[in-house]
């Protein structure tokens, strides 16, 4: 029976550990992404929150998929709220006054807002939790987390 031979340059090569603590290190923009540029108001809100984020050297790679999601429910949310103003809250259908619709496409774009913008440390209050004085992140697990 013949054994296993190691051989130069064959099998599992070794994981190298990505540092990603300067994931976005002197970034100070992200281009948009291409699935969101026919969305006009994912777009504002993109070029709005991500130079933000950047400059505070708080987003990470990681994060990047919280903030497609962001930007995307504040779309939604603007052209719902849109069609709120233009039809109102209830609409006629053929068996009657109903709810528009659009509101809860506003009501579960509002909670994702909520949501998302909390991660990213976009309200007073999660920006208060996650951050410390002076721009730092606080000295606590989650910290470290956030400095991945």
């Amino acid at each position: 029976m013949g054994g296993i031979k190691a051989v130069a340059g064959v099998g599992r090569k070794p994981r190298v550990k990505p540092d990603p603590s300067n994931d976005f290190e002197n970034v100070y923009d992200i281009d948009v992404p291409l699935h969101l540029q026919q969305m006009d108001q994912a777009v504002v809100m993109w070029r709005s929150i991500v130079p933000e984020l950047l400059k505070r050297k708080i987003l990470k790679l990681t994060d990047m998929h919280n903030v497609e999601m962001f930007c995307m429910a504040y779309h939604n949310l603007r052209e719902a709220q849109h069609e709120v103003v233009l039809y109102g809250v209830t609409i006629q259908t053929e068996s009657g006054r109903i709810k528009n619709p659009a509101l809860t496409v506003v009501n579960e774009s509002s909670k994702q807002i909520a949501s998302f913008g909390a991660m990213l440390g976009l309200d007073p209050a999660s920006r208060t939790r996650l951050m410390a004085g002076g721009g730092k992140p606080k000295n606590n697990a989650f910290a470290g987390v956030l400095n991945m």
